[in-house]
């Protein structure tokens, strides 16, 4: 409870201090392309629990209908064991998209979620509902602690990794789970952000 009730606190307190930034990034989305300034998604949290995921838009507002291929959960075996989600030179990312990626001021909006107790400031990464059919019974104890802003797989390597690659960090997170960790892991990812380490 203790736990919750600081993330939920830094989160709001990291909201505050960033208003200024958020609400430039906001109008800079704006003038930048047409569309809603957030999006948000269906993800899985903690227990399976469903819950609606913000961020920054940084792709164009009709990528799905421009590139519906690239919305489709249909992987085979082969495809599943060494994909990455993160392309290079995704034609869907707009300008300003591009630079909040690099930078992850995209995730800014995530504090949303932390202040309503969804996620945590460091821990696995939310998961697609349609991407759960590809884990296997023993990966899926993943869902065991609330999903963060930042953890193992996105201070060591982000989308460089592979998805199978990314599910290990995080059962590696799961299982040595401690606060000195996350104190490591929190702080890591300014160096990662600031190298721009995996991020496109």
């Amino acid at each position: 409870m203790l736990y919750d009730f600081l993330n939920r606190l830094l989160g709001l307190l990291f909201l505050l201090l960033f208003s200024p930034l958020i609400l430039f990034i906001t109008i800079w989305i704006k003038i930048d392309s047409p569309g809603k300034v957030i999006f948000s998604q269906v993800r899985l949290g903690k227990d399976f629990r469903r819950f609606t995921f913000y961020k920054f838009r940084t792709m164009s507002a009709d990528a799905d209908k421009k590139y519906p291929e690239l919305y489709e959960y249909d992987f085979t075996k082969n495809e599943i064991e060494n994909m990455k989600f993160k392309v290079a030179n995704d034609p869907r990312i707009t300008r300003a998209g591009l630079y909040l990626r690099k930078t992850s001021l995209d995730e800014l909006p995530n504090l949303i979620n932390v202040v309503k107790g969804e996620m945590n400031l460091v821990g696995p990464r939310p998961e697609i509902p349609d991407m759960i059919q590809y884990y296997k019974d023993w990966q899926k104890e993943k869902f065991r602690v609330k999903p963060g802003i930042t953890g193992l797989a996105q201070t060591n390597g982000r989308g460089n990794l592979t998805f199978q690659k990314t599910i290990e960090y995080d059962l590696n997170y799961v299982h040595n789970r401690n606060v000195i960790l996350d104190i490591h892991i929190f702080l890591k990812t300014f160096l990662v952000v600031i190298k721009s380490i995996g991020a496109f």
